[in-house]
């Protein structure tokens, strides 16, 4: 054997992959690379297709039929800052995606998404026991996460 397996995740679309990779080329700008232009099922429907996001080995699919996703499988986005948050989230869930709780959002296609900012593991993380569990609490109200919102008045 000559070339290392790789790992990449597979995505099965119940939709049009095609809309989904447009999605996410708005979304990641560039930082999303269509790899290749997949295989095409008959009029002229994208089938498959690679593409990685920030990296990440991805194939994504779009043969009819198939399970619709569900949140036992999220991606992960490690943000810097509110900012970050703030648009990852706000880009992630435009075009019919739907909002979750602690930081979760389901994409327009159905894949369910973490947006996490960096800062929230120091309160997590704390030390301190007041401090993380202050975090915590207030985690568990939040839908997307607000760093700020960490910190005890």
């Amino acid at each position: 054997m000559t070339k290392t397996p790789q790992l990449r995740t597979f995505l099965w679309y119940p939709g049009t992959l095609g809309k989904a990779l447009e999605h996410y080329s708005r979304v990641f700008g560039d930082h999303f690379v269509l790899e290749d232009s997949g295989t095409l099922l008959g009029d002229n429907n994208l089938m498959t297709a690679n593409f990685t996001i920030f990296g990440q080995n991805i194939t994504g699919m779009a043969y009819p039929g198939g399970v619709p996703f569900n949140h036992s499988i999220s991606l992960s986005i490690s943000c810097d800052g509110q900012d970050e948050v703030d648009y990852y989230w706000d880009a992630l869930v435009a075009g019919g995606g739907e909002h979750g709780q602690c930081g979760w959002l389901t994409d327009p296609f159905g894949v369910s998404w973490q947006v996490v900012p960096i800062q929230m593991g120091q309160y997590l993380g704390s030390s301190d026991p007041d401090v993380a569990t202050y975090a915590m609490q207030a985690m568990r109200k939040m839908t997307k996460l607000v760093v700020a919102d960490f910190v005890r008045p």
